[in-house]
């Protein structure tokens, strides 16, 4: 009384579909899982690994720049925090995941004074 010929001839297609066909109806959505990996999450690992030796290969002297933009040098490094010197006699104590570049040694004090 209420089923019309439409909705009796797709529900006769699907049970007579077989595995082949329940494949094919994934595939793009499978493909959309493998492209999200590759263009997303792949790159974001990548990303945490490289920010991770950064992090593991900071040491005294290094000129660092935090994620607030403050730009310091490197005068003691701990386990979780950093000391940082952002300017003459003043230090502060810095988380280590803060920090988001690196931009490279400074020649100690006495080699200036060398220099001059």
């Amino acid at each position: 009384m209420f089923a019309t010929p439409a909705f009796a001839q797709t529900a006769a297609g699907a049970a007579s579909a077989g595995p082949q066909d329940m494949l094919i109806q994934f595939l793009p959505l499978i493909a959309l899982v493998v492209l999200f990996y590759f263009l997303m999450i792949r790159p974001q690992q990548k990303r945490m690994k490289q920010h991770q030796q950064m992090l593991g290969s900071l040491k005294r002297g290094d000129t660092v720049v935090l994620n607030s933009g403050v730009i310091g040098k490197v005068v003691r490094v701990e386990d979780k925090e950093v000391g940082l010197e952002i300017a003459t006699n003043v230090t502060v104590k810095v988380v280590k995941g803060m920090i988001a570049e690196v931009r490279g040694r400074t020649e100690p004090a006495a080699a200036n004074d060398a220099k001059v």
